[in-house]
């Protein structure tokens, strides 16, 4: 496993799928702001730190999917890193519900629970499949980037 690679995979990645999500409403999807939820999740909204933490933790899910491919589950190609896109999609989603009992912004009503998968902030199913083309996206470029380096 190579840590500085996972690393750059992941901050490549974590763009990427960002950038996908700012772009969603322009494309019929609904608004998934994870950065802005990330943000305000201390209290007063703070766009840096919801790019410093949505980047870590790019960082820390790019580095587990390294882990797994080095320790022989999964390949570090395109179609392995949407398969493990998926399955990250499916397991954070859950933890999306949860984050309400952590959340100032949300405990204080000032910003809206996202609900398991996101589907809590109005965007239902396709909020469902928004995050889960999302992190399929961000697995693919964190496989071929990864590769790559």
């Amino acid at each position: 496993m190579n840590i500085l690679n996972a690393v750059v995979a992941g901050i490549v990645g974590t763009i990427v799928f960002t950038v996908i999500l700012m772009m969603a409403p322009k494309m019929g999807m609904p608004k998934m702001d994870i950065v802005s939820l990330l943000g305000s999740m201390f209290g007063k909204p703070n766009q840096a730190l919801g790019w410093m933490m949505h980047l870590m933790m790019g960082v820390f899910f790019a580095l587990i999917y390294a882990f797994l491919w080095s320790s022989g589950i999964g390949v570090a190609t395109w179609t392995g890193g949407l398969v493990f896109g998926a399955v990250h999609w499916l397991v954070v989603g859950v933890v999306m519900a949860m984050i309400p009992m952590m959340h100032a912004g949300i405990k204080s009503g000032a910003v809206r629970a996202p609900g398991m998968w996101m589907t809590g902030n109005g965007g239902g199913l396709m909020a469902f499949i928004g995050g889960l083309v999302g992190h399929m996206v961000f697995g693919a470029v964190v496989a071929l980037v990864y590769a790559a380096l």
